[in-house]
Protein backbone atom coordinates (compact mmCIF):
# COMPACT_ATOMS: atom_id res chain seq x y z
CA UNK A 1 0.00 0.00 0.00
CA UNK A 2 1.04 3.20 -0.97
CA UNK A 3 1.36 5.95 1.47
CA UNK A 4 2.95 9.78 1.80
CA UNK A 5 3.10 10.74 4.92
CA UNK A 6 3.94 15.16 5.23
CA UNK A 7 5.28 16.11 8.61
CA UNK A 8 7.33 19.65 9.47
CA UNK A 9 4.15 21.75 9.24
CA UNK A 10 2.87 24.09 12.63
CA UNK A 11 2.71 27.63 13.55
CA UNK A 12 5.44 30.29 13.07
CA UNK A 13 5.06 34.12 12.54
CA UNK A 14 5.67 36.11 9.60
CA UNK A 15 9.28 36.31 8.22
CA UNK A 16 10.22 32.67 9.88
CA UNK A 17 11.16 29.34 7.96
CA UNK A 18 9.72 25.75 8.41
CA UNK A 19 11.08 22.63 6.49
CA UNK A 20 7.80 20.07 5.02
CA UNK A 21 8.94 16.73 4.61
CA UNK A 22 7.02 14.02 2.36
CA UNK A 23 8.50 10.58 3.04
CA UNK A 24 6.89 7.34 0.62
CA UNK A 25 6.58 4.00 2.13
CA UNK A 26 5.12 1.05 -0.49
CA UNK A 27 6.81 2.50 -3.68
CA UNK A 28 9.85 3.88 -4.83
CA UNK A 29 9.40 7.72 -6.41
CA UNK A 30 12.70 8.43 -7.26
CA UNK A 31 11.79 8.40 -11.26
CA UNK A 32 8.45 10.45 -10.81
CA UNK A 33 7.38 14.10 -10.68
CA UNK A 34 5.82 15.09 -6.97
CA UNK A 35 4.57 18.41 -5.87
CA UNK A 36 3.57 20.05 -2.98
CA UNK A 37 0.23 21.86 -3.07
CA UNK A 38 -1.71 23.93 -0.53
CA UNK A 39 -5.28 24.76 0.07
CA UNK A 40 -6.75 27.35 2.15
CA UNK A 41 -10.43 27.39 3.60
CA UNK A 42 -12.52 28.48 0.27
CA UNK A 43 -9.85 28.37 -2.23
CA UNK A 44 -9.00 25.78 -4.75
CA UNK A 45 -5.84 23.80 -4.09
CA UNK A 46 -2.87 24.76 -5.64
CA UNK A 47 0.26 23.26 -6.79
CA UNK A 48 3.27 25.21 -4.66
CA UNK A 49 6.15 23.51 -6.20
CA UNK A 50 6.61 20.45 -8.26
CA UNK A 51 9.96 18.55 -9.05
CA UNK A 52 10.31 16.62 -12.32
CA UNK A 53 11.67 12.72 -12.10
CA UNK A 54 14.78 14.25 -13.76
CA UNK A 55 15.36 16.45 -10.91
CA UNK A 56 13.72 20.11 -12.75
CA UNK A 57 12.00 22.29 -10.38
CA UNK A 58 8.79 24.38 -11.06
CA UNK A 59 7.23 27.36 -8.59
CA UNK A 60 4.31 28.80 -8.02
CA UNK A 61 4.77 32.14 -8.49
CA UNK A 62 4.45 33.54 -5.13
CA UNK A 63 6.76 30.62 -4.12
CA UNK A 64 9.60 32.03 -6.18
CA UNK A 65 12.53 32.97 -4.16
CA UNK A 66 11.29 31.66 -0.82
CA UNK A 67 10.86 27.85 -0.90
CA UNK A 68 12.86 25.32 -2.37
CA UNK A 69 11.55 21.34 -3.35
CA UNK A 70 14.14 18.83 -3.13
CA UNK A 71 14.16 15.22 -2.78
CA UNK A 72 16.05 12.44 -1.81
CA UNK A 73 15.86 9.60 -3.39
CA UNK A 74 17.58 7.20 -0.94
CA UNK A 75 15.31 8.16 1.28
CA UNK A 76 12.61 8.29 -0.70
CA UNK A 77 11.45 11.54 0.62
CA UNK A 78 10.68 15.05 -0.68
CA UNK A 79 10.83 18.45 0.91
CA UNK A 80 9.69 21.76 1.11
CA UNK A 81 12.19 24.30 2.27
CA UNK A 82 10.30 27.29 2.99
CA UNK A 83 11.70 30.58 4.32
CA UNK A 84 10.14 34.25 4.92
CA UNK A 85 7.09 33.08 5.24
CA UNK A 86 3.92 35.18 5.00
CA UNK A 87 0.61 35.12 6.57
CA UNK A 88 -1.30 34.35 3.03
CA UNK A 89 0.90 31.03 3.15
CA UNK A 90 -1.49 30.33 5.55
CA UNK A 91 -2.81 26.49 4.30
CA UNK A 92 -2.84 22.77 4.50
CA UNK A 93 -0.16 21.15 2.32
CA UNK A 94 -0.16 18.59 0.79
CA UNK A 95 2.32 15.84 -0.89
CA UNK A 96 1.31 14.24 -4.01
CA UNK A 97 2.77 11.79 -6.62
CA UNK A 98 2.75 11.03 -9.80
CA UNK A 99 1.62 7.52 -10.21
CA UNK A 100 3.72 7.44 -14.12
CA UNK A 101 7.21 7.56 -14.02
CA UNK A 102 9.47 9.88 -16.20
CA UNK A 103 7.14 12.91 -15.98
CA UNK A 104 7.03 15.98 -15.29
CA UNK A 105 5.19 17.92 -12.64
CA UNK A 106 2.09 19.30 -13.11
CA UNK A 107 0.15 22.29 -12.09
CA UNK A 108 -3.02 20.36 -11.68
CA UNK A 109 -3.83 17.93 -9.03
CA UNK A 110 -5.99 15.79 -11.44
CA UNK A 111 -2.18 14.87 -12.64
CA UNK A 112 -1.20 12.91 -9.46
CA UNK A 113 -2.49 9.32 -8.47
CA UNK A 114 -0.96 9.50 -4.50
CA UNK A 115 -1.31 11.92 -1.84
CA UNK A 116 -0.55 12.85 1.84
CA UNK A 117 -2.90 13.44 4.38
CA UNK A 118 -1.91 17.03 4.86
CA UNK A 119 0.10 19.22 7.34
CA UNK A 120 -1.24 22.27 8.18
CA UNK A 121 0.89 25.49 8.11
CA UNK A 122 -0.06 28.51 10.16
CA UNK A 123 1.32 32.11 9.83
CA UNK A 124 0.74 34.62 12.17
CA UNK A 125 1.24 38.40 11.57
Amino acid sequence: QVQLVESGGGLVQAGGSLRLSCAASGRTFSNHAMGWFRQAPGKERELVAGINWGGGRTYYDSAKGRFTISRDTAKNTVYLQMISLKPEDTAVYYCAADGQPYGIASMLAIAYEYWGQGTQVTVSS
